[in-house]
C-alpha cells in the first residue's frame, strides 16, 4: 500500500532533500519513524513547509495570500494524480495511498492565511481556535499514516498538538515580537498588568513573569490531557511521542528555570538535556515516572 512508484521516487527526493534542509526544526528523518512511512512523512512536511514559508518569509511579502491560494487549489488538484509539482505529486500519492482527508491540509492553510493578516489575539478560546488548525492538523496526520484513525486517539493528539504550540509562543515571545506578532491573549495581558511596548521593548517586568507562570502552568494540564496518547499506540510510534512530549514539557521546564522570562534570552534543550530526553523516552518506567508529581498533574 505504502511502495513508491519508480516514476514518483524522484518527486518523494524532492520532498525529502526539504525536509533535510529543516531537520532542526522539523526531524522528519528520525530513525523512529519506519523507514515504510519516511516518504510520506516527508511529503506532508514539504507542503507545509512551503506554505509556512510563504506566510512568514520577508520576500514573499505581497504575494503571501495569492500563493496560499494557489497551493490549496494544487492540494485539491493533487489527488487525481496529474500535479507536476513534485511536492504535489508525492502528497497526492500519499494522500490516495493512505485514503486520507483534505481537511488536515486545508485546516493548516487557513492558519497560515490567518498568520498573514492576524498579530494579535484577544483571550485564549481564539488562541485555541488557531491552534487547531496550525498544530492539531500535523498530530492528526501522523496518526492517520500509523494506521489510527479513531476520535479518541485524535483528541488526546490534539492535546498534545495544541500543548507544543503553545509551549512555542511562550519560548518564543521575543522572537514573534520581533515579527510584529503577539500570542499572548490581551485579556491575560491586561490581567497582570502586561503592556505591548513591555513585551515589545523586551522588559520582563514581574507582571510579565507572573503572565509567563500562568500560561506555562495551563500549558502543562493540555500536556497532561493528551499523555494517554503515549501509551495507547504501539512500536516506534510510541517512543516517538513519548520523546516528543517530554520534549515539550522540557521546555515549560527551561522557561521556569529562566524565571519566566523569555524576552530576554530564548530558552533552549541542551544537548545532554536532549539525551536525557531520549533515556526517558525510550524506557517505559522512566517515562511512566516523568512528571507524575503532584506539582505537574
Amino acid at each position: 500500500m505504502t511502495a513508491i512508484p519508480p516514476h514518483l521516487r524522484p518527486a518523494y527526493a524532492h520532498c525529502a532533500g526539504i525536509a533535510r534542509r529543516h531537520y532542526e526544526n522539523f526531524p522528519v528523518a528520525s530513525l523512529l519513524v519506519p523507514a515504510r512511512l519516511r516518504p510520506h512523512v516527508c511529503a506532508v512536511y514539504a507542503f507545509a513547509r512551503a506554505a509556512d514559508d510563504f506566510a512568514d518569509e520577508s520576500h514573499y511579502a505581497g504575494r503571501r495570500l495569492e500563493l496560499l491560494d494557489g497551493w490549496e487549489a494544487a492540494l485539491g488538484a493533487c489527488v487525481n494524480g496529474t500535479s507536476g509539482h513534485p511536492v504535489f505529486a508525492a502528497l497526492g500519492h500519499t494522500i490516495r495511498a493512505f485514503d486520507m482527508p483534505l481537511a488536515p491540509f486545508s485546516d493548516l492553510l487557513s492558519a497560515f492565511r490567518q498568520d498573514v493578516s492576524v498579530t494579535r489575539y484577544a483571550d485564549f478560546a481564539r488562541l485555541l481556535d488557531y491552534c487547531r488548525r496550525s498544530a492539531d492538523p500535523v498530530g492528526r496526520i501522523v496518526l492517520w499514516l500509523f494506521g489510527y484513525r479513531d476520535a479518541g486517539r485524535q483528541g488526546w493528539s490534539d492535546a498534545i498538538c495544541t500543548a507544543l504550540q503553545l509551549a512555542n509562543f511562550w519560548q518564543d515571545v521575543a522572537v514573534d515580537g520581533r515579527k510584529g506578532r503577539i500570542y499572548l491573549p490581551q485579556d491575560d495581558m491586561a490581567r497582570f498588568g502586561v503592556s505591548e511596548a513591555e513585551v515589545l521593548a523586551g522588559r520582563a517586568e514581574d507582571g510579565f513573569r507572573r503572565l509567563l507562570a500562568f500560561q506555562v502552568a495551563r500549558t502543562r494540564e493540555w500536556f497532561q490531557r493528551g499523555r494517554p496518547l503515549c501509551g495507547a499506540v504501539d512500536g516506534r510510534l510510541r517512543m516517538e511521542l513519548r520523546v516528543t512530549w517530554l520534549g515539550g514539557m522540557a521546555i515549560l521546564d527551561a522557561i521556569e528555570a529562566a524565571g519566566f522570562d523569555t524576552l530576554s534570552a530564548r530558552p533552549a534543550h541542551r544537548a545532554a538535556d536532549r539525551l536525557m530526553l531520549l533515556a526517558n523516552g525510550l524506557l517505559p518506567g522512566r517515562f511512566d515516572h516523568a512528571y507524575a508529581g503532584p506539582a505537574h498533574a
